[in-house]
């Protein structure tokens, strides 16, 4: 298995070379280091042997810093994944996937979000590069028959995860007395999925290379395999939203301590609800994001208290 990583310094490098030491257990891992952008060191990952499924993982990520550096969005999100497209058809991937996002959905008001609801009023420049990455990928499924899942993440959660979302932003200033601040007044609901479930997920996913011969076509489930080549949405996530408010009582229970809140408008790019229907999931590989939102923040703060010295978090 290779594993490819550009190491950015858009959050706490330490935490990224943390993650890189607890993947050197395992000898039969590869890492190599470089950016989607150069297509030369991207290319060289493949030099121990043809992949047979791809996991396109890699991005710039978050919808607040696609207000402030729109450009890295363009290059990472685009032209990276553009690349990692043409590797794939190059190499001959058995199965290609894909990591998009629920921003796509924008503020979609119909609930919950299916793979086919209209997804062409992004509210955020990130949220319109994964859904022009999307646009790509179904070229390269119907003009060159490559086999493409996009799978859609719903506010992924977990150990070693992003310092810039909200939970590992709440638990650190909570444990240092810190207030935190609560965008759209606490009024947003998010479809928490912990990190154990997305891997899952994919896994499962991996499995089902889009063909007609697994084209979902009962209960009702509409499916979004193309009709024009091997390419299919789907959502990774549990179909069960959490207010903001309740999301930072759970914290406080786990920690055992109270948030000193500061409620601040809605930011820019942001939207109001989050809200997965798994069922296209759910028919493809049995199952769906279940892990309880009480166990998986648990989890977290467990994580956090053992690594945040040593990690500089």
């Amino acid at each position: 298995m290779t594993g490819f990583d550009g190491l950015t310094p858009y959050y706490n490098l330490k935490l990224k070379e943390g993650r890189h030491a607890a993947l050197a257990q395992f000898p039969s891992f590869r890492p190599v280091i470089g950016m989607l952008e150069d297509r030369e060191t991207l290319y060289s990952a493949c030099d121990h042997g043809q992949p047979d499924v791809m996991i396109h993982l890699a991005a710039q990520a978050g919808v607040r810093y696609s207000l402030e550096n729109p450009r890295a969005y363009l290059d990472s999100n685009l032209l990276g994944s553009w690349n990692v497209l043409e590797l794939a058809r190059e190499v001959g991937v058995r199965h290609l996937m894909l990591a998009s996002t629920s921003s796509v959905y924008g503020a979609n008001e119909s609930i919950p979000f299916s793979e086919s609801d209209k997804t062409d009023e992004p509210l955020s420049f990130y949220a319109a590069t994964k859904k022009s990455m999307e646009l790509m990928a179904h070229t390269y499924a119907h003009l060159h028959r490559l086999p493409i899942t996009a799978f859609r993440f719903f506010t992924v959660y977990g150990p070693w995860g992003r310092p810039d979302m909200a939970l590992f932003k709440f638990v650190k200033a909570i444990l240092e007395d810190r207030e935190i601040e609560i965008y759209g007044e606490g009024r947003m609901s998010r479809d928490f999925t912990y990190i154990d479930d997305l891997v899952s997920g994919i896994i499962d996913l991996s499995h089902v290379v889009p063909a007609e011969g697994n084209r979902v076509t009962a209960n009702g489930v509409r499916d979004t395999l193309s009709h024009q080549g091997p390419f299919r949405v789907v959502n990774i996530g549990g179909g069960q939203p959490v207010s903001v408010l309740d999301f930072i009582e759970t914290i406080e229970s786990v920690l055992g301590m109270k948030a000193k809140r500061k409620m601040l408008p809605m930011q820019q790019g942001d939207v109001p609800r989050t809200y997965a229907s798994p069922d296209l999931l759910v028919a493809l590989t049995g199952k769906k994001p279940e892990i309880d939102l009480n166990a998986g923040v648990a989890a977290f703060v467990d994580w956090y208290v053992t690594h945040s010295r040593e990690l500089q978090l």
